[in-house]
């Protein structure tokens, strides 16, 4: 005798269950005359009939009860395991890659992450800090992190910062041997800290602007390094005057260690923004991480 299929003997438990083929076949998503066509083969392969039908009911019969009886609980067993199944399909896992600064990743996603993850610990997060621009899609990364400027038109930006601005800063004790600059102009005159980025293609040019007017000065000095966690510590240090992010320098402001020069010049832009390719299909712990670094209001 061939075996008969597992949703044919569902489908005869939903019909006893419900005393009803129109019941149970709108239970099961069927119609009753499909319902009906797969009892009926159902009891051809099994050389027995299994239910009596009439113009108002339906019961199963002594063999009908039987075999019920018999695989009853393998049938409840069977959807509790795939209800388990289609839980832990539902469930966000898997690792989602992004390339990021270090500045981003130290003030807005390792932060939301932190919050984050102790809630989903079937997913896993990778951070990969580069100085320079990576092709997301090439590289296999889930997403970037970037100023929101400087974000490519064919990808998706979703703002995860407020606006920024750099801040021009020097210790106390290199304004107190020579004058503060008071234009961007006066930078000529001073020994400047110069970050070299792959992004650029060489040194960055500090980029200035006020009532409209815009200057991009192009600086010199003993220090270049290709990190602004050196070029703090070297402004810090009395090595020059350093054009770092304005959220980077606040605690050394607040404490006396460095002091803010050029401020008017220095206008707010556009802060970080997560991006990814427009056709990406987003998977469950993409999505999460995407609502964890969305910036609220």
């Amino acid at each position: 005798m061939a075996r008969p299929p597992i949703h044919d003997l569902s489908a005869l438990r939903a019909i006893v269950r419900e005393r009803s083929f129109t019941r149970a076949a709108a239970q099961l998503g069927l119609s009753p005359s499909a319902l009906s066509h797969a009892i009926r083969a159902l009891e051809t392969r099994v050389g027995v009939r299994l239910l009596t039908r009439t113009t108002r009911s339906v019961a199963p019969t002594e063999a009908g009860e039987r075999l019920l009886g018999a695989i009853g609980a393998h049938l409840d067993g069977i959807e509790a395991a795939l209800t388990a199944l289609g839980a832990l399909r539902e469930r966000p896992s898997g690792t989602v890659r992004i390339t990021t600064g270090l500045h981003a990743a130290q003030t807005l996603l390792w932060p939301a992450l932190a919050r984050l993850l102790p809630d989903y610990p079937d997913i896993s997060v990778e951070l990969a800090v580069e100085s320079g621009f990576v092709d997301i899609v090439a590289a296999r990364f889930d997403a970037g992190v970037r100023l929101g400027e400087t974000v490519e038109q064919d990808m998706i930006a979703l703002r995860i910062g407020p606006d920024m601005s750099m801040a021009a800063v020097a210790s106390p004790d290199y304004l107190a041997a020579r004058p503060a600059p008071v234009t961007p102009h006066d930078l000529a005159d001073h020994r400047c800290i110069n970050l070299r980025f792959p992004t650029y293609g060489g040194l960055y040019a500090w980029e200035f602007e006020r009532d409209g007017r815009a200057v991009n000065a192009r600086v010199e000095g003993q220090v270049i390094v290709n990190e602004i966690g050196l070029a703090l510590q070297a402004a810090r240090d009395g090595a020059g005057v350093a054009y770092l992010p304005d959220s980077y320098v606040q605690a050394d402001l607040a404490a006396g260690r460095l002091r803010r020069v050029l401020e008017d010049w220095s206008p707010p832009f556009p802060g970080y923004h997560l991006y990814y390719p427009s056709r990406r299909q987003q998977s469950p712990a993409f999505a999460v991480v995407i609502e964890a670094l969305r910036m609220k209001g």
